[in-house]
């Protein structure tokens, strides 16, 4: 069973190699006809732009991805440099119609969009014309080699139950050098993903086949990002199932969080599109789809017709009314748990991580204090959005609009829920986001915490103090110390994803929904039915 395991390992690793290496192969050249249309196709009129990138890219020298973003750069940079000394001497001539018609001839698209639309007409070479036979030589063979890995833990397990034995052994799960390993790759992925897309153009040319079948157009770095997502989840998912296979709430949890995952958030989208409709993920709610209210989205809803009047009537009531409802009935876990793609990612690709999260007191007060001005900082932003958008104004009590939903994209969307929040799975444990950043998470933890029904309750009385509900809690709660009280866990930090109570080997911890519940006396569970000791002693 091992060799499998070791060979699974190689042909995992040989697809991740050949996937990462992809990058950099392939040539990139355009024709004078390709400039055009695209100058052309962008409204783009800056004739010094154009003069440029002819210069550079309409040569029959070929030239890899890099040297090909770095010419575009270059010449996006050389039209800008000039426009701006022409604005600026108009500015001081007062000459307004000149400095207008000179910021009109200004390029404001970002440097690595301009690159990436460009790269994709652009490229060519073994990748673009052996897409089939390099998706297999990299999905294929990462899926298939992945597999080959987990499977034979079925008969390695042995007894159904969970076993993590020798998991601070291993340099994979023990913030070893494996994991180092792990969160650089992770970083890096992002790190490109985000802000250099047109470096991995050839990722999107392995995978346009299935886009232009979804969505009737290419693939973009974002369907890339979705696709690999609902392929890691799914794999992961297999493992979860094998380790949790006795413990039908785990099977069904990580049975749902695909499900919404892949129909909801990466089907129904594309297939929107397809139907030239906006594409939405009618699970996602506000603040954790922060731009929901931003104008460019509200416009486009609003211009969508009868469908995205109701995504944002939808949109509105999700956050408004049935997420806290649903919280008051079942607590956050029927989102952080069941639904969110987030949640979902951190508990299938994540879970052996999950012991890395802090239990200190520190950490938990550091929590507290980010996710909670994440939350009132994406409702200040959209505050401001609302107002500018109704009244037209650029800034409200002298926030500016444009630039508070730049840098909340930026320092949130991007690097604290990507780059952060999935890169230090390795180390700093599988909720990093979900704990520190997301904003979703706080607002569901408040009504949880003061008006749920939801509670894990505990028998104190038969907690023999292993620790394992602590070690294995993902959002960072010192389980042991409330189950050696006897008090319910009210935190509102726990997505109820019940692995504290899946690795009880007493029965200490159960899910509840029963808001009558106040703190549990020993006395009461130690006979079980209620039965209280002193009632028995007077009845004898």
């Amino acid at each position: 069973m091992k060799l499998i395991k070791y060979i699974g390992l190689a042909i995992f690793l040989l697809g991740l190699a050949l996937f990462s290496g992809s990058i950099f192969l392939g040539n990139f050249s355009m024709t004078d006809i390709q400039v055009d249309d695209y100058i052309s196709e962008q409204g783009i009129k800056s004739d010094i732009f154009s003069k440029e990138l002819k210069k550079t890219l309409v040569t029959e020298e070929q030239i890899n991805i890099f040297e090909f973003s770095s010419a575009v750069r270059k010449a996006l940079e050389t039209s800008n440099n000039y426009y701006d000394k022409q604005i600026a001497k108009y500015n001081a001539e007062k000459n307004w119609a000149k400095k207008g018609e000179q910021y009109q001839y200004k390029i404001h698209e970002k440097p690595h969009t301009i690159s990436y639309n460009l790269a994709k007409k652009a490229g060519s070479g073994f990748v673009k014309e052996n897409i089939a036979l390099m998706w297999w030589l990299t999905f294929g063979l990462g899926i298939i080699g992945a597999l080959l890995y987990i499977l034979p833990n079925v008969l390695l397990l042995g007894p159904p139950g969970i076993k993590n034995n020798g998991i601070y052994h291993k340099s994979a799960t023990n913030r070893g050098w494996i994991a180092w390993l792990v969160l650089v790759y992770l970083v890096v992925f992002y790190l490109l993903l985000y802000f250099m897309p047109d470096y991995v153009v050839n990722w999107t040319y392995i995978l346009d086949p299935i886009s232009n079948t979804l969505n009737g157009g290419d693939a973009s770095q974002w369907f890339v990002y979705g696709f690999l997502y609902c392929v890691i989840m799914v794999v992961m998912a297999v493992r979860m199932y094998i380790k949790y296979r006795h413990n039908k709430y785990q099977i069904m949890r990580t049975t749902s969080v695909l499900f919404f995952q892949i129909v909801f958030a990466f089907l129904i989208p594309e297939i929107m599109a397809s139907l030239n409709m906006p594409g939405y993920d009618f699970k996602s709610a506000f603040p954790l789809d922060y731009d929901f209210f931003f104008e460019w989205n509200i416009k486009n809803l609003t211009e969508s017709g009868a469908i995205g009047l109701f995504i944002l009537v939808w949109g509105t009531i999700l956050t408004i009314i049935i997420v806290p409802l649903m919280v008051y009935f079942f607590g956050k876990r029927w989102y952080c748990s069941w639904v969110c793609g987030c949640g979902g990612l951190a508990e299938t690709l994540g879970d052996p991580y999950r012991q890395h999260s802090d239990k200190s007191l520190k950490s938990w007060k550091l929590e507290r204090w980010i996710v909670h001005s994440v939350l009132l900082i994406s409702i200040v932003m959209t505050i401001v959005t609302l107002y500018c958008y109704f009244t037209g104004a650029k800034s409200f009590i002298g926030i500016n609009s444009q630039w508070i939903k730049d840098s909340y994209s930026f320092l949130i969307g991007a690097w604290f829920a990507g780059v952060i929040g999935t890169g230090f799975y390795p180390i700093f444990g599988n909720r990093v986001w979900c704990r520190f950043g997301c904003p979703l998470a706080a607002y569901l933890g408040l009504v949880q915490r003061f008006k749920s029904r939801f509670r894990i309750t505990t028998n104190g009385g038969q907690c023999i103090s292993c620790g394992n509900c602590s070690t294995y809690c993902e959002m960072g709660i010192d389980v042991r110390a409330y189950a050696q009280k006897g008090e319910n866990i009210v935190r509102s930090s726990c997505v109820g994803c019940g692995v504290c109570s899946a690795v009880c080997p007493r029965g200490v911890l159960k899910l509840e929904n029963d808001s009558t519940k106040g703190r549990i006396n020993p006395n009461d569970i130690l006979l079980g039915n209620d039965v209280n000791l002193m009632d028995l002693v007077n009845q004898k």
